[in-house]
């Protein structure tokens, strides 16, 4: 089981030139492939202020994105809300937090390229 950050997801479900060959042989692997709810909002959040253009809407394309083979949705829980709080000198958006939180919470590797991200050291990064 493997999360994916929410670029990873948006450019995985793309097919994307940006993916890394290591992150692609990850997601290939995973028995399951969790992408968080605070995903979705972002990746709305995204579009809606013209930083990402997708090539259909975007409730659409979220829709689809999460029906991808092995992709299960991970619902933003009220034990991965205060988590999320308790990462102490982890920087990032709260986004980043709540992803960095879901992996600690399921016990996951993530797929990410944010350097922040890699940092820190209480989450296993793949990329």
């Amino acid at each position: 089981m493997i999360l994916l950050d929410t670029h990873a997801w948006i450019w995985w479900a793309s097919a994307s030139p940006k993916m890394s060959k290591k992150a692609l042989k990850v997601i290939d692997g995973a028995d399951k492939v969790l992408v968080s709810a605070i995903s979705c909002w972002e990746t709305a959040m995204l579009v809606s202020k013209g930083r990402l253009t997708l090539d259909r809407d975007v409730e659409v394309w979220i829709d689809l994105a999460l029906k991808l083979p092995n992709v299960h949705l991970a619902s933003l829980t009220p034990s991965i809300a205060v988590r999320s709080c308790r990462l102490g000198s982890m920087e990032g958006d709260p986004p980043d937090r709540i992803i960095v939180a879901t992996a600690m919470q399921y016990g996951c590797k993530l797929v990410s390229k944010d350097e922040r991200i890699k940092k820190f050291k209480n989450v296993r990064v793949v990329w």
